[in-house]
């Protein structure tokens, strides 16, 4: 109960930290909006020539664009969030004094990103999807369990998303400098969580593989139980998601014991 307290505590500091950046909140739904209509006018142009590409008519193709303008700062689709601080902590070898706290290093990290993923999700989120739906014909379920699902799906991606950054930023225990790693991270995030284009148009093998990485988890998944078009249904939408979290946090605790005994080795 205690550890619960305190990561819950941990969580609402990360929320605060977050809702006190007001100015950049606005810009950050500025840029959304702005990089939503770019994309949604350009799917449009492109399911006009090719409807029902990937299996989306307009409407749920338009839709996607706005997910994924709703999920991009919540599950740090392009990079972010805690990465760059731990980065930056292990490179100064303040990661020592975090290893001290009564909390396991992993969790006190992942309290602390669901944190500010949930000030983004309402500062950045909801607004964004808000106005395209006022703009675009959006296909947005009138289920409120569909509705229940969705939110299911955005906090595993959440999850899933710090699972594979947190992996990439402990990489920077072996390099001097691992700005290229989240830069890395936050491309491939980018490309094959279906920011750019759903996955499911990519194709042949190739989208059969891009579809069964873990990034997919990230927007791919979520989108399509909003939608209710995942191929296996909601159901298995979830459950892929809750398998790659557990694989890729149970990964982390591994690596990270690792980095620890690094640390350890190297007298810090």
């Amino acid at each position: 109960m205690h550890l619960l307290r305190l990561h819950f505590a941990v969580a609402l500091s990360g929320f605060r930290r977050y809702a006190t950046y007001r100015v950049a909140t606005a810009a950050g739904v500025f840029t959304n909006t702005v990089f939503g209509f770019i994309l949604a006018y350009t799917f449009l142009a492109l399911w006009h020539e090719r409807p029902h590409l990937g299996g989306y008519d307009q409407s749920q193709a338009l839709t996607f664009v706005w997910t994924g303008q709703a999920l991009l700062a919540a599950a740090a689709l392009m990079g972010g969030g805690f990465q760059d601080e731990f980065q930056e902590r292990i490179r100064t070898g303040d990661v020592a004094i975090d290893l001290y706290r009564p909390v396991d290093l992993q969790t006190w990290w992942l309290a602390a990103d669901l944190g500010r993923a949930l000030f983004q999700l309402l500062g950045r989120g909801v607004l964004p999807l808000a106005l395209g739906s006022l703009v675009f014909d959006l296909a947005l379920p009138a289920s409120p369990g569909t509705w229940l699902c969705f939110l299911a799906a955005v906090l595993l991606a959440i999850v899933v998303s710090f699972a594979v950054r947190y992996l990439f930023a402990l990489c920077g225990f072996w390099l001097l400098d691992a700005t290229g790693l989240g830069a890395l991270s936050g491309l491939l995030s980018v490309f094959f969580s279906g920011m750019l284009l759903p996955l499911s148009v990519f194709p042949g093998g190739f989208g059969d593989v891009a579809r069964l990485l873990p990034w997919a988890a990230m927007l791919q998944v979520p989108a399509d139980v909003l939608l209710g078009t995942h191929p296996g249904g909601t159901a298995a939408g979830l459950a892929f998601q809750t398998g790659w979290a557990v694989v890729l946090l149970a990964a982390g605790r591994l690596l990270q014991a690792v980095a620890t005994r690094k640390v350890v080795v190297q007298g810090g």
